[in-house]
């Protein structure tokens, strides 16, 4: 029998659960409405909920603000986006060229999360063979994160094509942390269950069962 303490989720929460995880989308146009006080500091209190290898809650959080360092991310994502572009097959080019890929300008919020692998909570469990664990907890964090804001109304995007030495260099982090994803946080400027690169053409979201091996 269940302790009375025990929260129940019954089908109407589960249902609610289920199209939540449905409208998470990856965010790369934003409003620049800024978030209320207090709100990314929140969120990152929800994020360290996530579970993480050994309890070891790896997760590091750079809130991005200086005008200098945001043009600096800027400056990197073009020079990358530009490679990128250049490496793309000739019918995929045009495409690709269109695709806003980053909610930089935008966005009114920025994070930089990295990953401690020499933290010493935990004391090493669970990552002796594994040490990538680390890593994974913190994108278990990143999720955790991008869905207690999008139960909110709050759109997060997730930047990739950035230089990770160049990024911890312009935000001069410890040189032990690891650069693990770049958050862009503030209310879309438009909702689609849809993901915009389904919607746009690039690729088309395989069936769950595809994805399964049974042995």
């Amino acid at each position: 029998m269940a302790d009375s303490s025990t929260p129940i989720f019954d089908e109407a929460f589960q249902a609610r659960l289920i199209e939540l995880i449905t409208w998470r989308r990856d965010v790369r146009r934003f409003r620049r409405e800024p978030l209320p006080k207090g709100t990314l500091e929140r969120l990152v209190e929800y994020a360290c909920l996530a579970p993480s290898v050994g309890l070891s809650q790896p997760w590091r959080f750079v809130m991005v603000e200086a005008a200098k360092r945001r043009a600096a991310i800027r400056s990197c994502f073009e020079s990358c986006n530009a490679d990128a572009l250049s490496a793309q097959a000739p019918e995929r080019a045009a495409l690709y060229a269109r695709l806003k890929l980053a909610g930089l300008d935008d966005a009114p919020a920025h994070i930089a999360v990295f990953a401690d692998r020499e933290t010493a909570q935990g004391h090493g469990l669970g990552r002796r063979t594994m040490p990538e664990t680390i890593d994974y907890s913190v994108v278990m964090a990143i999720h955790t994160l991008w869905l207690a804001a999008r139960a909110e109304g709050i759109g997060v995007g997730w930047v990739s094509i950035l230089d990770a030495t160049r990024v911890a260099a312009i935000l001069e982090t410890p040189p032990k942390w690891t650069f693990i994803g770049y958050l862009c946080v503030g209310y879309p400027l438009e909702q689609d269950e849809t993901p915009v690169l389904e919607r746009e053409g690039w690729e088309k979201r395989r069936a769950a069962a595809d994805t399964v091996l049974y042995r």
